[in-house]
């Protein structure tokens, strides 16, 4: 049996401040197979990894790269990627509409070398980003915690599911597999959790606790 992926979310959540290069790195060392990480626009445009639309009690779309980096340091998503994409799988979750195109861009630019997913909860990123990507086959999935919105994933040009582990089912998971789909699980924390998944046969796993990545490999 093919074990599963293992990410980090948002680098790891528990061991260092998320979505910063010191928790992207920790994870890699705790032997997470790569991370998943969020990106938002700024005011003057520039593609930022931030999860909340709030940074340092600063609105992220209000405010130039410049006055955030006042406040804080903030990696970009270029940075993201020209530094981890020949390291590892790496999940870009688009927070917000309008980041297609730049993220495309960025991906283009330094084709990642372990894997890559472009993922959003929201239904129109994806439908976007399908149209923008031409020739070049970025993968893309969708997010959902929602039962009354998981059906969205048929109706989208996806190749990953992205699914909240409380609304996990194994008919979600045949469908899914009959349409040639993978599926990743979030945010599993806990370690029975993780090898009933790695059992049922998932495709990925994302954990704020990136030292659980040793059960995947071990299980």
């Amino acid at each position: 049996m093919t074990r599963p992926l293992f990410l980090g979310h948002r680098g790891t959540r528990i061991y260092a401040p998320e979505n910063t290069f010191d928790a992207f790195n920790l994870c890699l060392e705790h032997g997470c197979d790569g991370f998943e990480f969020d990106v938002r626009r700024t005011k003057d445009g520039v593609a930022v990894v931030n999860h909340d639309a709030h940074f340092y009690k600063l609105k992220v779309d209000e405010c130039t790269f410049a006055q955030l980096k006042v406040a804080h340091e903030i990696p970009t998503l270029e940075e993201t990627v020209r530094e981890y994409g020949a390291r590892c799988y790496i999940n870009i979750e688009l927070k917000e509409t309008g980041l297609e195109q730049e993220t495309l861009r960025v991906v283009r630019a330094a084709p990642p070398q372990h894997g890559v997913m472009v993922s959003s909860f929201l239904p129109e990123v994806i439908e976007e980003l399908a149209k923008l990507r031409g020739e070049t086959d970025v993968p893309l999935g969708y997010i959902c915690r929602n039962l009354k919105l998981l059906n969205t994933w048929k109706e989208l040009p996806i190749s990953h599911a992205i699914v909240n582990h409380a609304i996990y089912s194994k008919q979600l998971q045949g469908e899914l597999k009959q349409a040639g789909v993978k599926l990743f699980v979030w945010t599993v924390n806990d370690p029975a959790e993780i090898r009933r998944f790695v059992e049922l046969g998932v495709d990925g796993l994302v954990s704020d606790d990136s030292k659980l990545s040793v059960l995947v490999k071990t299980t």
